[in-house]
């Protein structure tokens, strides 16, 4: 019995018949795209999803506009007034013409391309008769009834491309200054026309003593000011400052790029220890290349503020009343508890913004990371200050909880970004722990009066959350217990020995504790006149008349 006709797949000659006509077809009535694959050059590491991408090769292909904004035709494409796009656009290109001049392009198969045979789903299309780029949101890539056994077309769906943290360099000026105009701006440190230069600065005991370029920019056309933004410590007019050095973008071209940045005045003050971390000193060649770990500064900011308070309180000396003749400890409470509580909990909140801040972007990825171990480090840090002063003291302690909290933010401050949060409840229930001993010892044993524990909160449990970096790191980056304490010794030590001596000079100096009568009669008093808390009045024996 003879095969039905209608049914045969066709010959190879026939399909490239119909590939042929369609190929001139869209030579004809389509116009010419850049097909831009997306590369990805940064994962991450929690959820493992993809979210840098780059943008480096185009390749030039016909497409047909078959229909835009829902309406299918492209008759009213150009119009009296130009070119008329929106935010959607449907076109067609040729599968073969994509095979042969991108498929094969990537045929090697990159990793950081994971390009497939087809089109992919968050490609970029550039629409030159719009200056416009689009972005590949679905691909029309199998059809129910194909045409002798073969599917000659791609049909992709797109929408205007809204700008993220992509990277856009094709070496192509219509494209990458589409970019530009369309306000693609990396980091706002040197203010331009086109992408935004940024670069980092490294302090010495000086100043300001490099400065390295991070990102070029483009598209200026002068020179831009240079700005430093951070102010010294303790000073507001010894900024450092530096010029602008600009290069070309190219043969003809009228616009140019941040060549390099030099240093014309270094000023002075800037703080010394934040920049052994933070301005690329010393604490970066600690454990090997890992270099010193403090995320938001466990050590570098609430170690450094805990032993700076040490060396103060050892020259203040304790409160009036604070040790009897015979050194037993004698309580000062606060005045209001729900004050104090509802202090401890705006510390919390902010801390958001001190960790979350830290990660540097909005990515949802790192940033719920962040959010999620700093949450269970602070209520964990709680619980096991709870737990700790009801075994020591026989009941729960409002205080103690509350510095808890504050120990468990403070621990997991240097770790965030790399812990589990499994890890993060162990390294907030430690600080918790640690918080409570570490005031009992201070105040019992140390004599030494501190009447919030900042001593403790800060620089006890500074160390322990820059040292569990090294324990509970979950990104095998290479930090060692060893690194971590030399980072945090030099810090703290530093910190205790300025405060120590410039307190000293201050007391010898100008003095800095209030006489005994201004002391017990309250600073509230002796400062502003007036009492800050109404005493309340005193019970006495009521007089009974028969």
């Amino acid at each position: 019995m003879p095969l039905n006709p209608f049914f045969l797949q066709g010959s190879a000659s026939e399909q490239r018949l119909v590939q042929d006509l369609i190929n001139e077809q869209l030579k004809i009535y389509g116009v010419e795209v850049f097909y831009m694959p997306r590369k990805f050059i940064g994962t991450d590491d929690v959820i493992k999803e993809n979210v840098v991408a780059r943008f480096d090769d185009s390749f030039a292909l016909e497409a047909y506009v078959q229909n835009y904004e829902g309406f299918a035709g492209s008759g009213d494409l150009m119009t009296k007034f130009g070119v008329r796009t929106t935010d959607e656009l449907t076109l067609v290109i040729s599968r073969e013409r994509y095979d042969d001049f991108v498929s094969v392009f990537y045929q090697d198969g990159a990793e950081e391309t994971k390009l497939t045979s087809r089109p992919k789903e968050g490609d970029l299309i550039y629409f030159p008769l719009s200056d416009s780029l689009f972005e590949v949101k679905f691909v029309e890539h199998e059809q129910p009834f194909y045409q002798l056994g073969k599917l000659y077309m791609y049909q992709l769906t797109c929408e205007l491309y809204e700008y993220e943290d992509a990277v856009i360099d094709t070496s192509i000026t219509e494209i990458d200054n589409n970019a530009e105009d369309d306000g693609f701006i990396a980091t706002l440190t040197l203010a331009g026309l086109g992408q935004t230069a940024a670069f980092s600065a490294g302090l010495s005991t000086s100043g300001v003593n490099t400065i390295t370029l991070i990102n070029d920019g483009f598209g200026y056309t002068s020179p831009p000011a240079v700005a430093i933004s951070t102010s010294p410590s303790g000073s507001t007019d010894a900024n450092a400052t530096a010029v602008a050095i600009t290069t070309s973008a190219g043969a003809g071209s009228t616009t140019f790029s941040v060549k390099e940045v030099l240093i014309t005045n270094p000023g002075f003050g800037y703080t010394i220890a934040g920049s052994w971390h933070w301005g690329g000193g010393w604490l970066g060649s600690l454990n090997g290349e890992a270099g010193f770990k403090d995320f938001a500064g466990s050590t570098v900011v609430h170690a450094f503020g805990g032993f700076a308070a040490l060396g103060a309180v050892l020259v203040l000396g304790a409160r009036k009343g604070k040790y009897t003749s015979s050194g037993q400890v004698k309580p000062i409470l606060g005045h209001s508890m729900p004050l104090a509580t509802i202090g401890v909990f705006l510390l919390f909140l902010g801390w958001f913004g001190f960790n979350g801040g830290s990660v540097l972007s909005a990515n949802p990825g790192p940033l719920g990371l962040v959010f999620t171990t700093t949450t269970l480090a602070a209520c964990a840090g709680a619980i096991a200050a709870i737990a700790a002063g009801w075994v020591i003291f026989k009941k729960p302690d409002l205080s103690m909880a509350l510095n808890g909290v504050l120990a468990g933010l403070v621990g997991i401050t240097a770790n965030a970004d790399i812990v589990s949060p499994a890890g993060a409840i162990i390294i907030g229930g430690i600080a918790g722990v640690i918080m409570v001993g570490s005031v009992i010892a201070f105040e019992k044993f140390l004599k030494i009066d501190d009447p919030v524990g900042a001593i403790s909160v800060h620089g006890i449990c500074g160390i322990w959350g820059t040292l569990a970096c090294a324990l509970f790191d979950t990104t095998d980056s290479g930090y060692t217990i060893g690194g971590q304490l030399i980072g945090c010794l030099a810090v703290c030590a530093f910190a205790f020995v300025f405060s120590f001596i410039l307190s000293s000079i201050l007391k010898v100096t100008i003095g800095i504790r209030v006489s005994e009568e201004d002391e017990v009669a309250g600073l509230d008093v002796s400062e502003h006149g007036q009492p800050a808390y109404s005493q309340p009045p005193v019970p006495t024996a009521a007089t009974v008349s028969v």
